[in-house]
């Protein structure tokens, strides 16, 4: 992996490669950012520069024998440890080949990624003691090929009381020892162990990060790119997921349920829930995920922070007309009721009960501003 083939986080790549330029390595980091950022991938690229037997001045190299093998994941002094679903004598070491597998194909891998390679269905994830006792062994050792003797820890959150048992090891590694935490909620993790970090933040991806590498890898039209971009909010990983779905043109579909919702024409709602109902699970969710976005940033234009706004021109132009006949106590009610049901669907709820109440709901909200002119406004 090379700082080159993950998106965005300039400012975090360069710090990476500085603090190996002028040898301030820390023995134990905690990569912190939220899914869909790049930190595990940052984390794999950061041991392979280190590692690098040809350090050029931004990147690895990609081409030496120490850069082939982490490429892989084969390096003898590379080693991971993560989350697993089966018994408690079960360890990471007996899903390496699983783990490789997921990583190389999914370098914005996720839980539920990772779940479905070892299709662990509805099972607890953890990191066990058993889990502890085999990174105590492995950074017991000194480095075989390398400079340096690599762990990346992903997900310390999964780590409950037995965690404590690796406190002597990163307070007192091995010489060249280097300890990678990758973690996504700084609040899960033991206090006794995150005290003993570096912390790295890894910020969200900004929407034209998202956006560009869209367009320029998987070759969507500059209009798809933007939808995908605006409704996965930073996360790569949701962005990634959401090529692989039927795109309904949640936009389009969104304001005609507004407005019917605003004409009370309720029969016509009974067609259009159907219609919703038959989208299936996924889609569903980033039907109601867009319709959370789309009022928050009418929130904002109401807010007089237009700048904020990330919306193509003809959506940008029905969002600043919208704006008419909404009130922001009206959002913040439209916004509640549609993280109800995105929280509902995921747990497969039945959709044309779920839908046709969100839209009595809505008809509701409208009907303490009601205006002649908001149905023009919202099919214009």
């Amino acid at each position: 992996m090379q700082f080159k083939q993950i998106v965005g986080q300039a400012a975090v790549k360069q710090r990476l490669i500085n603090s190996v330029k002028e040898n301030r390595v820390s023995h134990a980091q905690l990569f912190l950012g939220p899914e869909g950022s790049g930190s595990l991938a940052l984390a794999v690229a950061y041991a392979q520069y280190l590692s690098c037997l040809d350090k050029q001045p931004d990147d690895s190299c990609g081409e030496c024998s120490s850069c082939r093998k982490y490429q892989k994941l084969v390096h003898p002094d590379l080693h991971f440890t993560y989350p697993t679903f089966g018994l408690p004598k079960e360890t990471s070491i007996d899903f390496i080949e699983n783990w490789r597998q997921a990583f190389l194909e999914n370098n914005y891998l996720s839980l539920d990624i990772w779940r479905s390679y070892l299709d662990a269905g509805n099972k607890q994830a953890n990191i066990n003691i058993a889990d502890c006792h085999q990174i105590i062994k492995r950074l017991s050792l000194k480095p075989f090929e390398s400079t340096y003797k690599v762990l990346i820890l992903w997900l310390p959150e999964f780590l409950d009381k037995q965690g404590n048992s690796l406190l002597k090891i990163i307070e007192e590694p091995q010489p060249n020892t280097l300890f990678l935490l990758v973690a996504q909620n700084q609040d899960q993790i033991l206090s006794t162990i995150l005290s003993r970090t570096q912390l790295i933040k890894i910020p969200a991806l900004g929407y034209d990060d998202i956006k560009e590498h869209l367009i320029n890898h998987y070759h969507q039209t500059e209009h798809a790119a933007a939808e995908i971009a605006y409704l996965s909010n930073g996360n790569l990983t949701d962005a990634l997921v959401m090529l692989q779905q039927e795109n309904n043109g949640y936009h389009p579909l969104f304001v005609q349920w507004l407005r019917l919702c605003v004409a009370n024409k309720v029969i016509e709602l009974v067609g259009f829930v159907e219609q919703l109902a038959k989208m299936g699970r996924e889609n569903q969710k980033n039907f109601l995920r867009y319709g959370i976005s789309f009022i928050r940033e009418c929130c904002l234009l109401m807010a007089g922070a237009g700048e904020l706004v990330h919306l193509p021109a003809a959506e940008l132009e029905i969002a600043q007309k919208m704006t008419n006949v909404m009130t922001v106590s009206m959002n913040q009610a439209i916004i509640a009721e549609l993280e109800k049901a995105h929280y509902h669907v995921e747990r497969n709820a039945n959709p044309k009960i779920l839908f046709l109440d969100v839209s009595l709901q809505l008809i509701n909200y409208f009907k303490f501003k009601s205006s002649p002119q908001g149905n023009q406004y919202i099919s214009n």
